[in-house]
């Protein structure tokens, strides 16, 4: 089994992935953590090594074909990223959405090494949109992929007004749902 963990700055992707990973005992994989060590190791911050991609492919097809590689080669993993769901296509796609008010607000004091430190929760708001709209613009460029799109995914959370613990355990119930029906179905037991 294989759950990829799409969505927005700040709405939980890695927490909720490394939660569920543990919960189901599958390993974790973070796709932002090796963009992450990609840019720290080209001296750049992952805002610099994103506008750096919208003029170069290679940013984002590093990563790329390490998921696609991930999807065919390896099972049981949990998978945290933007893309995650279009280059792992045989997987239970999730989404997780939260107000922009919020998401800044969550990691504005969660730093990454590979991010800037922002001034304020609203510049962060703002660096977020950005970043938004900077990740949509080359993954339309390169994959013609919005991942935006909520209709990519077999189920979207809206993380705002939930707590962490919330969202995993919505998400595992309805991975274990998933997973039961279609073991019925195989079994022609339906």
């Amino acid at each position: 089994m294989i759950i990829t963990i799409s969505g927005m700055p700040g709405s939980g992707k890695t927490t909720v992935a490394r939660m569920i990973a543990d919960q189901l005992g599958l390993e974790h994989v973070s796709m932002g953590a090796l963009r992450g060590r990609l840019a720290i190791e080209r001296g750049m911050t992952i805002q610099e090594l994103n506008d750096l991609g919208e003029r170069e492919a290679w940013t984002d097809k590093e990563i790329d074909d390490h998921q696609t590689k991930l999807g065919k080669t390896k099972d049981n993993f949990v998978i945290d990223g933007r893309t995650s769901y279009h280059f792992i296509p045989n997987s239970i796609k999730v989404y997780l959405k939260v107000s922009t008010d919020v998401g800044a607000k969550r990691i504005f004091n969660a730093v990454r090494p590979d991010e800037e430190k922002s001034s304020s929760v609203e510049e962060l708001k703002q660096k977020n949109i950005d970043r938004t709209a900077s990740d949509k613009r080359r993954y339309k460029k390169y994959y013609d992929i919005d991942p935006t799109n909520q209709t990519n995914y077999d189920l979207v959370i809206d993380t705002t007004t939930k707590t962490i613990d919330q969202v995993t355990n919505q998400i595992v119930e309805f991975v274990r749902k998933k997973v039961h029906s279609e073991k019925l179905i195989a079994n022609h037991k339906v």
